[in-house]
């Protein structure tokens, strides 16, 4: 009785071996993602990246004056992450979808808020960055509808109901 229980014993060491040595993948893919810089802060060579959390990505290489919309900072922060104003316009910024983020100029923080400016001049008014996500897709609705032909801004504080003005700026072209 005592070897019958030894060598089942046995048998099931030597399974639990042969899975955990042999057949089980233990291969580990190791992977890793980088912040992808939504905004830029700084001119000329001092520029560096902005996360879309607010983050400053100096570790990245400089990014190009015309590949990023432009904070209004002509020094990034010592901490390495914005705050308060600015911070609102990186999370802005950090939600544009990424069919528009050419035609985005820069932004601003002014009266109404967050105001980002496409480079046809148009202003889209946020607010604060809250629903920022829900904005931008109102922002995109009233920038592809036929019906209008030229603005000069959109009002987005009330993403169910955008509020358009102007007539002196053209909309940007389909991609």
């Amino acid at each position: 009785m005592k070897r019958r229980l030894l060598a089942i014993l046995l048998v099931l060491m030597a399974a639990a071996a042969l899975y955990e040595f042999r057949l089980r993948d233990t291969t580990v893919e190791p992977q890793l993602t980088l912040p992808q810089p939504t905004a830029r802060a700084g001119t000329g060579s001092d520029a560096v990246g902005v996360g879309p959390d607010g983050a400053i990505l100096d570790w990245l290489p400089p990014p190009e004056a015309a590949s990023l919309p432009q904070l209004p900072l002509s020094t990034p922060p010592q901490k390495g992450r914005l705050a308060g104003t600015m911070l609102q316009q990186a999370r802005v910024l950090g939600a544009a979808p990424a069919p528009l983020r050419p035609y985005i100029y820069g932004s601003s923080y002014g009266e109404s808020g967050v105001d980002v400016e496409l480079r046809s001049g148009i202003e889209l008014r946020f607010g604060d960055a809250s629903r920022a996500a829900e904005k931008w897709r109102a922002a995109a609705a009233v920038l592809a509808d036929p019906s209008i032909t030229g603005l000069d801004y959109v009002d987005l504080h009330a993403p169910r109901r955008p509020a358009v003005g102007g007539s002196g700026h053209t909309l940007p072209p389909v991609p």
